[in-house]
């Protein structure tokens, strides 16, 4: 074959993978879930770049000009760089996840989102208002024990609030768990079609509700809200993004489009296991400041609510602009 000839076949073959090392220089996750079509997925790469050493190796052969050689030698060797480099460290990576990736995650299933969001918050706020005006349906919700226990953990009179007994670290271990397990429960019932995660955001959007407007309306409201605004914006927050989780891999295994349901499936649990790293990590901070400041009574109300106040700042902002002007997740 003529150095012309051989050039005509694989000279765009070269341009694309070329593209792709100058997008992957300028930033290691910059050619990932990209629309561009002259940019190659990175999961045809591996297979150009054997074909790129076979293309310099029949070069060389047969004796092909110096500067194609050169071409090819450059190229094959910015892509061994780039393929063989060293990983970056687990905990740059998963600084990363959880600066860009996770908030982009989030974003990329907004209509979900939405909709645990309004099964969430909407009960949770009709319960709250209906009991300021008929608190005696407050027996329809929860049994006579834990009434006592509730009002019991959020007496004005009481050192702690939220809590009766336990030490700190004790606390923050037993939030753990509950929290997380909520979190977890609430994404895995999306397989029952999302009929289960539909229910857990009810249940729990209920619930709190009835607690909140139970206590505020037989004036232990004051502690209550002391407790709950410090933890608030992560736990809840992380709630509402387990139910999206879940509501998406339910409508997956409901709605399959061109896909195999099997497929879709595995997709939807794949972005749900993500989006459930990024709820774990949210709930273990919510589980500390739980444990180690919410229950502090000595702090008045104006210090906890400031304190709050940021944090749904810190929350949204990192939501809603964390990972822009990155591609999409992958």
């Amino acid at each position: 074959m003529r150095q012309e000839q051989f050039v005509a076949r694989y000279q765009h073959e070269w341009q694309q993978f070329e593209h792709w090392l100058q997008r992957r220089g300028q930033n290691p996750r910059k050619a990932r879930g990209t629309r561009d079509p002259d940019l190659p997925g990175d999961e045809t790469i591996p297979e150009r770049y054997r074909r790129l050493c076979q293309q310099l190796a029949l070069a060389r052969r047969r004796g092909y000009s110096p500067q194609l050689v050169e071409r090819l030698q450059q190229l094959m060797q910015r892509g061994h760089s780039l393929l063989y480099r060293t990983p970056a460290p687990r905990w740059q990576r998963a600084v990363e996840f959880l600066v860009a990736d996770f908030p982009q995650l989030v974003r990329s299933q907004a209509a979900a989102m939405a909709v645990a969001c309004a099964l969430f918050v909407l009960p949770l706020v009709g319960i709250f208002v209906l009991l300021q005006y008929q608190p005696e349906l407050i027996h329809l919700l929860l049994d006579p024990r834990q009434i006592a226990q509730m009002e019991k953990m959020y007496d004005p009179a009481a050192d702690r609030l939220g809590r009766d007994s336990g030490t700190d670290w004790a606390m923050f271990g037993h939030y753990i768990m509950n929290n997380i397990s909520i979190g977890l429960r609430t994404f895995a019932s999306g397989l029952l079609a999302g009929i289960g995660t539909v229910l857990v955001l009810l249940f729990n959007g209920i619930t709190i509700g009835a607690v909140a407007g139970h206590l505020q309306q037989v004036g232990f409201g004051d502690p209550f809200w002391r407790f709950v605004v410090g933890h608030a914006p992560f736990e809840l927050t992380a709630i509402v993004i387990a139910g999206g989780a879940g509501l998406q891999l339910g409508l997956r295994l409901l709605a399959p489009g061109r896909k195999r349901r099997i497929d879709a499936l595995v997709e939807g649990g794949v972005i749900g296991a993500r989006l459930c790293l990024g709820v774990a990590f949210m709930l273990l901070v919510a589980a500390f400041i739980e444990a180690f400041w919410s229950s502090t009574a000595a702090v008045p109300a104006w210090g906890k609510f400031s304190v709050s106040g940021v944090l749904w700042a810190l929350v949204i902002f990192w939501l809603w602009r964390g990972g822009r002007g990155a591609d999409h997740a992958d």
